[in-house]
């Protein structure tokens, strides 16, 4: 399969990159930054499938133009979308205004406008596999997530609403919902996460890979709708 995935160069984007790569996709991913692009293409190296990449911001119109533009010369195709690029957030009294903006446009514009680009593709070639990675914001609604919930919570809306319009042209839509996960995200250090990896209070960014596998891998009836995905011992507010 030829699988794009935005965001791939860090936490859950980068595992599931490497994790599709070890099981025989093409991956194409992309990230903002050179460095993380490169820790990301050398994790997934040696698989039985391959990994490249380049750097854009899915957040911008030009962004996503550049993405696009390179799948079609390097992939010449697409049969999944896993978008995993977004950006965590202050509550809204703490961020200037173009902050929160910038939070909306990574998180939810891009999604969309990045599903539109592979939908034109999969249509033509017959179908594919869109899929977005959520939140458990979007339902908890959190104390201090009022940005990143409500986007989150955008995404499940479009994502629920599109599947709908979608389904008669053979392309499953799905949403993956973490809870709490040991990424660069968390304002928590790596020797705090470490601790509630062990406590089961967060999960490993690999687990969500998992998941993402799973649900990319069903027969091409079964449409792995909604999938939420927690540690055992989950903070909700």
């Amino acid at each position: 399969k030829c699988i794009l995935v935005t965001g791939g160069t860090t936490g859950i984007g980068r595992a599931t990159v490497a994790l599709l790569a070890r099981e025989g996709a093409r991956v194409l991913t992309f990230g903002r930054h050179q460095p993380e692009l490169d820790e990301a293409l050398a994790e997934a190296r040696g698989s039985r499938g391959s990994a490249e990449g380049g750097t854009a911001d899915t957040a911008t119109q030009d962004g996503v133009r550049t993405v696009f533009a390179a799948l079609d010369e390097r992939l010449g195709g697409i049969d999944m979308l896993v978008t995993c690029a977004a950006l965590g957030a202050e509550p809204m009294h703490e961020m200037e205004e173009d902050e929160w903006r910038y939070v909306i446009e990574t998180n939810l514009a891009g999604a969309r406008a990045g599903a539109r680009q592979a939908m034109l593709r999969m249509r033509e070639s017959g179908g594919g596999h869109l899929l977005f990675v959520g939140s458990i914001s979007a339902e908890i609604k959190a104390e201090g997530e009022s940005v990143y919930s409500a986007t989150k919570a955008g995404l499940q809306a479009f994502a629920e609403t599109l599947r709908k319009e979608v389904a008669d042209k053979n392309i499953k839509v799905t949403v993956i919902q973490p809870g709490s996960v040991a990424t660069s995200m968390q304002s928590s250090n790596e020797g705090e996460q470490r601790e509630a990896i062990a406590s089961h209070r967060m999960l490993y960014a690999e687990e969500i890979a998992e998941a993402i596998h799973f649900a990319l891998t069903r027969s091409e009836r079964a449409d792995v709708v909604n999938l939420r995905i927690e540690p055992r011992i989950q903070k909700t507010s």
